[in-house]
């Protein structure tokens, strides 16, 4: 059966009484297949599994944004425990963020371009987030989908640097049929908008045949994506990148592993994908 917990000391003393090791999966709720996947990995690699579900204002740059965020507690607790989540953490914002915090975790140089150029802060909320639910839940193992391929970079960069002794182990994305990466903002998209969304799977695509066929000239397969993205009249394109998977700064040359990605706009509704490419299987 799953506990859920609202405290940070109610799941310290669940904690103290589980078996090892402990897989964690962050969340902010909407669960959706992605989540499940997490979820399900975690449960297969642990004995015992804990989810946390947490918005977390302080990685919104817009409040609006922040407020209309979907939440279902109910759903999402009813998905964990048909996952067979041991716990499930779900914080007040003051139960995260007490009266008179004042620590802000900032990671350096891979948290600057890309996403942490676009939203100024957004890593900082980021990482001192899930500072504190590595700290609070004191997992073996923390779980994070490679859609934030970004996120992902931080939050280890984060754990490593500060010696943490969460491990973070990243999962593959989870797409619709149609090539859409699941996340929890697709609700928001009207039926036109959910209709072009699969434009940045079919540029990401584009890009990786080019590249499978020898192209290495990273503004090339910029271009190539951008020219898939301009089809789409609802796509407002906020960036695409050719990038070191590590560092997460833009090439010029590929000459290894590469990391395609972008952002766009459709309506009000900000969406973000990506593709490694060249990794040795």
């Amino acid at each position: 059966m799953t506990r859920v917990v609202h405290t940070r000391a109610d799941l310290r003393a669940a904690m103290a009484e589980v078996a090892r090791p402990v897989g964690l999966v962050p969340t902010m709720g909407w669960l959706h297949e992605g989540h499940r996947s997490l979820l399900r990995r975690a449960r297969a690699e642990n004995a015992t599994t804990v989810a946390t579900i947490f918005v977390n204002p302080r990685q919104f740059n817009e409040a609006a944004d922040f407020k209309g965020y979907p939440r279902d507690e109910e759903r999402d607790i009813a998905i964990c425990e048909a996952e067979g989540v041991d716990i499930v953490w779900i914080p007040t914002v003051e139960e995260i963020y007490p009266p008179g915090f004042d620590t802000t975790v900032r990671v350096g140089a891979v948290a600057e371009p890309l996403e942490g150029a676009a939203r100024p802060g957004h890593f900082e909320g980021v990482a001192t987030v899930v500072a504190i639910l590595f700290a609070v839940a004191g997992a073996e193992h923390a779980y994070f989908g490679q859609k934030d391929a970004q996120q992902v970079a931080v939050v280890t960069r984060m754990a490593g640097d500060l010696g943490l002794s969460t491990q973070v182990i990243p999962c593959p994305i989870v797409r619709e049929s149609d090539g859409q990466a699941l996340s929890s903002r697709n609700v928001r998209l009207s039926a036109e908008e959910r209709a072009a969304a699969p434009v940045l799977r079919r540029a990401l695509v584009a890009a990786r045949t080019a590249h499978d066929e020898g192209e290495r000239d990273a503004d090339v397969l910029r271009a190539l994506m951008e020219e898939v993205l301009a089809i789409e009249p609802l796509a407002q394109v906020e960036y695409v990148s050719v990038a070191d998977p590590l560092t997460l700064r833009e090439v010029q040359r590929i000459e290894g592993p590469a990391l395609f990605s972008m952002a766009l706009f459709l309506g009000t509704t900000r969406l973000i994908d990506n593709e490694l490419v060249g990794m040795k299987e």
